[in-house]
């Protein structure tokens, strides 16, 4: 079972949903990671000024850095010294001068610590630990056995005790609070300092619904816009579709209607219309080909019948007999020669391989047309002149042969009594052969039909003659299969000229899948 569907447009529509959904999702989590790594940065950053804040209530002051030494200011005091009393601190305090060990002694070379004067603490955590505003910070304090514990007022109360962080420093944070842990001493101290962040993440949780709506609009906005555009876009393709399922059942006179020719689609229309208007062009000149080959042929056969059924009727005498069978003989050589014709052209168009090619003398071919079509011009009392100059042409020779004995005999055929017809040869970079008389001419309206099969311009005389109008669509197809063009020019009552010309070097083919010669075009179908 296909979960894709077949439809085209709805294909391009489930991709351009999958892609825009995971493009908007993306975005959105990018977005959202951002805002929240910033509003985190944020948090440690005030974490971090009140750490810093914090920490150096334990340093010793500057002044006392700066006293001379002497018993009564020393800044310094040795492991496990008291401070006298004089100054101002009660024994338990005058120990809780730094020291490491249980005696209050510190490792060698690190810097002592004092405990923190008396309302140092309290303003601290006045000026940047008050549990009035929305911020709310804390901290916790864990020193040695002499220091104990100490949190300020806004601490969580059941955080209990925590040991020692692995590292001097760690970041660590729970479903309501972040905290910044750093070790002091060696691990002697340990200063904590923590922010309620549970608006923070109420705020995230608000930003990342208003990210997720705005993403689901945009899209269903896009999807909507996404099908109303794969509908425009898909529209032609089934306007396509339905003009070639109404040419194909038949109506043949439809096109493709084209709004855009600038467009992909649009010069794919005007493709397909030309397309179709050579297809019916193609399929009418069938059909003429057809009934015009159907009307040659029983012509003949119609003659043969009633000669037979004549003679068959009653008994004739010799003479009768004699009469019919040349009559049928005359008959059958017609209808032998329009078979000859239409196999002929039914070979070419059919991409028949055109053979071994090779040199042909085309004065040579001339010359040999001449002499077979001599004895006709004879008999219509016709004067044929040569000016074969030495032509070379590649083809084959009975083809090219055929080509000119087709001119030279409508030359004859078409022209006055005492009428002239001149066969010349000559090269210009090809091969040239013309075919010049003096005979009736061609009218204007019929020069550009002339090339087409079964076309006569004067159909009582070509009946007459016994000629069926193939010899000249013979002579293009051949031409044209050998890569050259013949050309026409005639005025009536003036003569006429043709005009052949044929590549004088080979060329090279290129056989298609069959291993024909894709050079032969098929014409006149």
């Amino acid at each position: 079972m296909k979960i894709v569907p077949r439809s085209l447009r709805w294909r391009l529509q489930l991709w351009y949903g999958a892609w825009l959904a995971a493009v908007l999702t993306a975005f959105t989590a990018s977005a959202f990671a951002l805002v929240r790594d910033s509003r985190l940065r944020r948090i440690d950053a005030e974490i971090e000024r009140r750490m810093v804040a914090l920490g150096a209530v334990f340093r010793p002051p500057l002044r006392d850095a700066l006293r001379p030494p002497g018993p009564e200011g020393r800044p310094w005091f040795r492991p496990g010294e008291r401070r006298p009393a004089a100054e101002g601190r009660s024994p338990e305090e005058a120990g809780a001068v730094s020291g490491g060990g249980p005696a209050g002694g510190r490792r060698p070379g690190e810097p002592p610590f004092f405990a923190p004067p008396a309302g140092a603490m309290e303003a601290l955590e006045a000026s940047l630990f008050s549990q009035d505003g929305p911020d709310r910070f804390y901290y916790r304090i864990l020193g040695h056995d002499r220091f104990g514990e100490r949190r300020s007022a806004g601490a969580p109360p059941d955080v209990p005790r925590p040991a020692p962080p692995p590292m001097d420093f760690v970041v660590r944070q729970t479903a309501e609070v972040r905290e910044h842990v750093r070790r002091l001493r060696g691990g002697t101290l340990t200063l904590t300092v923590g922010k309620y962040i549970g608006p923070d993440l109420a705020e995230l949780r608000r930003l990342s619904w208003i990210l997720s709506a705005a993403a689901a609009g945009i899209w269903a906005l896009g999807v909507v816009g996404g099908a109303w555009i794969a509908a425009r876009a898909i529209r032609p393709v089934e306007t396509i579709g339905h003009t070639a399922q109404r040419i194909a059942a038949g109506d043949l006179s439809r096109r493709i209607p084209v709004a855009e020719t600038d467009t992909e689609l649009g010069r794919l229309a005007e493709v397909l219309n030309a397309t179709f208007d050579r297809l019916c062009e193609a399929l009418a000149r069938q059909t003429r080909f057809t009934a015009d080959a159907s009307h040659e042929l029983r012509t003949p056969v119609s003659v043969i019948l009633s000669q037979v059924e004549s003679v068959l009727a009653r008994p004739r005498p010799a003479e009768e007999y004699r009469e019919a069978l040349e009559a049928c003989m005359r008959a059958a050589r017609r209808l032998r020669h329009l078979v000859e014709s239409l196999l002929t052209l039914a070979r070419f168009d059919s991409g028949a391989p055109a053979g071994e090619r090779e040199r042909v003398e085309l004065d040579g071919v001339a010359a040999e047309a001449l002499a077979l079509l001599r004895p006709l011009a004879s008999e219509r009392r016709l004067e044929l002149v040569a000016d074969l100059a030495p032509t070379a042409c590649v083809g084959r020779r009975d083809q090219l042969l055929q080509m000119a004995v087709n001119l030279v005999s409508n030359a004859i055929h078409y022209n006055r009594p005492r009428g002239r017809v001149e066969v010349r040869t000559w090269t210009d970079g090809d091969a040239r052969l013309e075919v010049r008389d003096n005979g009736i001419g061609i009218r204007s309206e019929d020069l550009p039909h002339i090339f087409e099969r079964f076309f006569r311009a004067d159909p009582a005389r070509g009946a007459a003659d016994g000629r069926a109008g193939l010899g000249l669509a013979i002579t293009r197809t051949i031409v044209e299969a050998h890569g050259g063009q013949v050309e026409v020019e005639s005025r009536e009552g003036e003569g006429s000229r043709f005009t052949v010309r044929l590549p004088s070097h080979p060329e090279p083919l290129a056989p298609d899948d069959a291993g024909n010669d894709t050079r032969i075009e098929k014409t006149n179908r």
